[in-house]
């Protein structure tokens, strides 16, 4: 790495942090965040008691920030794919993306019929999930296009998850390969979840003693896993064009 490009990335560190600080300050306090460029300038404490507030609040922002910031590079690369793939789509248009989705999934029901051990009964269930993946692929697209980052946070991002996900997990329900591999990885996600995020008010032991996770019980945790990961891929990639919105 030349000295340049060294300089640049510390430059561009330093900016974030401290956008990411003003804004924490901004909270409580008006005009802070990037508050040099406009007339009237930061907001500035004008009393001792206030000024000792203001710095003790500044204070708490630091390390708030130094947690927060890992988060906002996580945000940027995701945002760096994102845009990639927002390019691809309008490249190939929202056509394009049915075509491709349907080479996809009908390559893998095409699998399914000759190269697995599924019944046919299994190949249907493939190749409606395939229809499925492809629906939410569009609906993605569409959502992201329509409605804004709201949307498209709590919306497309979660559909585009979907349509990885379901159509494997389908398939496993029907495959003794490929439920070799996706089951047990399966059961090792769900006990680390229900042993590390599903502990408020006993939820994972109400879980527990009223579901079992077989068949198509799967298919429901899968999508319930896409829906908060698609949101929180959105929040980042929206946190990271907060604090760095031009790049």
């Amino acid at each position: 790495m030349s000295a340049a490009n060294a300089t640049g990335i510390v430059d561009g560190v330093r900016i974030d942090v401290r956008r990411l600080h003003e804004t924490w300050m901004e909270l409580v306090y008006p005009r802070q965040r990037d508050a040099e460029q406009t007339v009237l300038g930061k907001w500035k404490p004008n009393t001792t008691g206030s000024a000792i507030l203001y710095r003790l609040w500044s204070a708490i922002g630091v390390p708030v920030v130094a947690l927060l910031y890992p988060f906002v590079l996580a945000g940027y690369l995701l945002r760096y794919q994102a845009r990639r793939l927002d390019t691809a789509v309008a490249r190939i248009g929202l056509l394009g993306v049915v075509v491709l989705s349907v080479l996809v999934w009908g390559g893998l029901t095409a699998l399914a019929q000759f190269q697995l051990d599924l019944t046919s009964g299994g190949v249907v269930a493939v190749l409606a999930a395939g229809i499925v993946a492809t629906v939410a692929a569009v609906l993605a697209v569409l959502t992201s296009r329509v409605g804004g980052r709201i949307s498209t946070v709590v919306v497309s991002y979660p559909l585009a998850i979907t349509a990885i996900f379901l159509p494997p997990v389908v398939a496993a329900l029907y495959s003794a390969t490929l439920a070799n591999v996706v089951f047990p990885q399966s059961n090792s996600l769900a006990i680390w979840i229900l042993d590390n995020v599903l502990t408020v008010g006993d939820l994972n032991s109400y879980l527990r003693q009223n579901y079992d996770l077989s068949g198509v019980a799967y298919v429901g945790m899968w999508f319930g896993i896409a829906v908060p990961v698609g949101w929180i891929l959105g929040l980042l990639v929206t946190l990271a064009n907060y604090v760095r919105p031009d790049s």
